[in-house]
């Protein structure tokens, strides 16, 4: 009987284990998966793919929160700005403290690539990590400055992909990661590329480079962070904005062949160039 019990407590502590490793799974895919990589289903999407396959590629290389994300708006007046996207109720006017913030879907993918709305994305996550870093270059120089910044991504080994802004007079070098890294790791690796572009190119002075995405190291209390404006939106690119190039500036003329055979770094060597940095002082 003695030897009966302690099966049966052992089978039961098995089936703790079990009830206790699928909670941790549903929690897993609520919250979105830790890795930045690519699926197998992600791989050779091209041009001519099922927009189900470029959607989920979309959502897994540009992944920031997917709990709310931000939406352009602009007025007759001409002014124009971002803010989080949240659920209308009758009646119009909703207060701030009162708006339930709609989340990252499928569909919110599809208007944004087929011009409907225009998204833009909050890239530090929960946890205050992030899946990318972008850096954005918007002034008279900004190609000059692109190029030097790109050549030190290369010295540094450090895959990054040049994209034109909505505008077509500035753009944003993306660095893609494996997996999420904290966004205070992300952002030091981009002011080692910063310190080592200047080093090797002291006459540009990069004054066409503004700011990194994301902008914090860690969340403000109460807000999202920094937004960056997400690409391939219909509109500009039927004007040769939002899109990637090539080192001499012309557009991949698949940009969905391109994005699915971008490289993404590795956790593991963000860390060992930015401690390797550090230690050199």
């Amino acid at each position: 009987m003695f030897d009966a019990l302690k099966a049966r407590i052992r089978e039961l502590e098995a089936e703790c284990q079990r009830l206790r490793e699928e909670n941790l799974s549903l929690k897993a895919k609520e919250a979105g998966p830790s890795s930045c990589a690519p699926s197998v289903s992600e791989a050779d999407v091209t041009h001519l793919s099922a927009s189900e396959e470029k959607i989920a590629l979309f959502r897994e290389l540009f992944r920031g929160r997917r709990d709310v994300y931000p939406v352009r708006w602009d007025n007759p007046d001409g002014r124009s700005g971002y803010a989080p996207a949240y659920k209308r109720k009758r009646g119009g006017f909703v207060p701030k403290e009162d708006r339930e913030f709609l989340p990252v879907t499928d569909d919110t993918i599809r208007h944004h690539l087929s011009g409907e709305i225009t998204m833009g994305v909050y890239p530090i996550l929960l946890d205050e990590t992030c899946c990318f870093l972008a850096a954005d270059f918007d002034k008279r120089t900004w190609k000059k400055d692109c190029v030097a910044f790109l050549e030190s991504c290369d010295s540094l080994g450090v895959p990054a992909s040049l994209e034109c802004s909505r505008s077509g007079n500035g753009g944003h070098i993306w660095i893609f990661f494996r997996e999420a890294v904290p966004a205070s790791l992300a952002r030091k690796l981009g002011a080692l590329i910063l310190t080592h572009c200047m080093a090797a190119r002291p006459e540009l002075g990069l004054d066409s480079y503004d700011r990194f995405f994301p902008s914090q190291d860690t969340l403000p209390k109460g807000g999202f962070g920094n937004l960056i404006a997400l690409p391939l939106q219909k509109h500009p690119r039927s004007h040769g904005g939002s899109v990637f190039l090539d080192r001499d500036f012309v557009p991949f003329p698949d940009q969905w062949a391109f994005l699915s055979e971008v490289e993404r770094m590795p956790a593991f060597d963000v860390e060992d160039i930015v401690s390797k940095a550090a230690s050199m002082g």
